[in-house]
């Protein structure tokens, strides 16, 4: 189940919503992991015993965490309990990668290809197990309270608001709330005005951004034109920003509705200027995780210029692989780590000297280049849209057909969206915040107009869904 469905705005949200404010206090978090499981069970199916089995296993590995004293057995301790969450991990998301590439090198060596039945990818299983590696890994530096019940622990873990799309939230963050929270008006009222915005994001920008980006990526290389891979390029870096962003809106919207406060996972990334403020800005919650629980512990930047340069690449390898089993993925982060390394030498000096637009646009020309790799399934297909972007299209002029023009692909009403959705990708609400008159009427006037901004946006948002229209969901993948 997704959120921007009708099965989820107009059945399941509700019914969790009034179960869970008639259930008395100390029964909450029985009826949102109750929840949480359905939801998940909904589009998994048998796969929700994954997640029971991941619940289980940290369970018991934190209770040994918490019980053990001395330093020797924390260590060893925690090493297998993050070892068994990447097997699970790895078991799902990796077999069969690794399987085809040693099959590529057995004939080599004079050995059979493997054969292995396709295995299914449960969603959210990237999120979840990272947010199981968090627990153990706070738990062990004794940076949470003492160790929640089974019911907490699988609360953490499995609570749909971001479950299949994020945010990563830390479990010392979320360990208070765990135990007792509450919500008021005010919670109530962020609640529905974030998720509202975020859905609008979703269903208003990003899918019709995707209707055009994902035709043009279906196109074979010879059919495809400069100007049109670049409207392609274009509208899935936007569609990319506004469908992650929007998911990461809803489940802050959701997590207030019942009493948690995630943290932020989006700072528009587009206005960046370097790849460093990009991943300031970018998915935070999943930089930070990197930060503080892989580049921190290879080293970071206390070793040596080397040292942080081979940190750095590591972190950007594995980032990439936690996206996806693909070399694409793998190219795709490297390519970020190699920028990054590069901006912290004498490029990152030159660039600081650029005038700031040439700084914006060689951060968002990088980032689009890169999302080339992201969206594309394999290496051959990445190079050859790259090589149409930059003039070397294998298109024959004539005769010319339909797909060669961008305006096949856009009606005035995608335009407006587009436009929309560039003006969308700056900080907008924070210039609204900084431009507007400071005077008492003008407050309630600010208000009113906020709140019928944001009601119109859940309205045309639900319409929208409730007609089925094009509604992709794209992290399958992860």
């Amino acid at each position: 189940m997704i959120f921007s469905t009708p099965v989820f705005l107009f059945l399941f949200l509700p019914v969790v919503l009034a179960c869970y404010w008639l259930t008395p206090q100390r029964a909450k978090n029985l009826v949102l992991l109750t929840a949480s499981l359905l939801f998940y069970a909904w589009g998994e199916q048998f796969f929700v015993v994954v997640m029971l089995a991941s619940i289980l296993l940290n369970y018991l590995f934190g209770h040994w965490l918490d019980r053990a004293r001395d330093r020797p057995r924390l260590q060893l301790i925690l090493a297998f309990g993050v070892v068994a969450n990447l097997a699970l991990l790895g078991t799902y998301k990796y077999a069969n990668f690794l399987v085809d590439n040693l099959n590529h090198m057995m004939p080599m060596v004079g050995l059979p290809e493997m054969a292995v039945a396709p295995i299914h990818l449960p969603i959210g299983i990237s999120f979840f197990t990272f947010q199981a590696i968090s627990y153990l890994v706070d738990t062990y530096r004794r940076e949470a309270p003492p160790r929640p019940g089974l019911v907490q622990l699988a609360l953490y873990i499995a609570l749909f608001p971001q479950l299949i799309a994020g945010p990563i939230v830390r479990y010392r963050t979320m360990a208070h709330a765990l135990m007792a929270r509450r919500t008021d008006l005010s919670d109530l009222a962020e609640g529905v005005s974030r998720f509202s915005l975020g859905l609008g994001k979703k269903v208003l920008l990003a899918n019709p951004l995707g209707s055009i980006a994902d035709p043009v990526f279906a196109l074979p290389a010879e059919q495809l034109t400069t100007p049109v891979a670049w409207l392609g390029i274009i509208c899935y870096t936007l569609q990319i920003y506004f469908d992650f962003s929007g998911y990461s809106d809803m489940a802050i919207g959701l997590g207030r509705l019942f009493g948690f406060h995630f943290p932020e996972n989006f700072n528009a990334p587009y206005i960046a200027r370097s790849l460093r403020e990009f991943w300031q800005r970018w998915h935070i919650s999943l930089s930070s995780w990197f930060r503080d629980y892989v580049y921190i512990p290879l080293g970071g930047n206390r070793l040596g210029t080397w040292r942080t340069h081979l940190n750095l690449l590591a972190v950007f390898l594995l980032c990439g692989l936690w996206h996806g089993a693909s070399w694409n993925f793998v190219v795709w982060g490297l390519l970020h780590g190699s920028f990054l390394v590069l901006e912290r030498g004498h490029w990152g000096r030159i660039l600081q000297r650029l005038w700031r637009p040439l700084q914006h646009l060689y951060a968002v020309l990088v980032v689009m280049l890169a999302w080339v790799f992201f969206r594309l399934e394999t290496l051959a297909d990445a190079l050859d849209y790259i090589a149409t972007l930059f003039g070397q299209s294998q298109v024959v002029l004539t005769p010319v057909v339909p797909t060669d023009s961008v305006h096949h692909y856009l009606s005035h009403e995608l335009w407006l969206v587009l436009l929309v959705a560039l003006a969308a990708a700056t900080p907008l609400r924070s210039i609204w915040s900084r431009w507007q008159p400071r005077h008492p009427l003008w407050s309630g006037g600010r208000a009113l107009l906020s709140g019928g901004a944001l009601g119109l946006i859940l309205l045309m948002s639900s319409l929208s869904v409730a007609a089925g229209t094009y509604n992709p969901f794209i992290y399958f993948r992860f």
